[in-house]
């Protein structure tokens, strides 16, 4: 089924439910895991500022390939830099380069007015991937939790 699955991470707490998905993804098809953590950089008026430094950026990357390994996943790390506007398109390349069959991501909710003008990452991959995308929610305990 899935041979090949793309993890994309950010610094927030819910990549850890991201990386537990796909290792248990991979785990249960043999896939081989790539991680992609993307140092994102906002643009000003006057310069491009990253949002994180160099250290941080590899260990969000680091700390999930290790995780993955530590579970018996076969599983590798890419760290690109962007723009916060470039980020969608980055994992789109990431994972048709990777050639992805599986994309997992977490969708970061927003209210509406925000993301009339600061559209999801997930909801830009999804329309723009020709990889299938499984969006995983930012807190797996609470999915479900109002069941009757």
């Amino acid at each position: 089924m899935f041979q090949r699955i793309l993890v994309a991470v950010d610094s927030s707490p819910a990549r850890h439910a991201a990386v537990r998905l796909a290792g248990d993804m991979a785990r249960l098809t043999g896939a081989k895991v790539k991680v992609l953590h993307v140092a994102a950089s906002a643009a000003t008026l006057a310069a491009v500022v990253p949002l994180e430094d160099d250290a941080e950026a590899r260990g969000v990357l680091d700390e999930a390939v290790g995780a993955l390994r530590d579970a018996g996943v076969e599983a590798e790390g890419t760290l690109a830099e962007g723009l916060t506007t470039q980020i969608a398109a980055t994992i789109a390349d990431t994972a048709e380069e990777f050639q992805a069959d599986l994309l997992v991501l977490i969708p970061h909710h927003r209210g509406s007015l925000e993301a009339l003008f600061n559209p999801r990452v997930s909801d830009a991959v999804a329309h723009t991937s020709r990889t299938a995308v499984l969006l995983v929610p930012e807190n797996p305990e609470s999915a479900g939790s109002d069941k009757a």
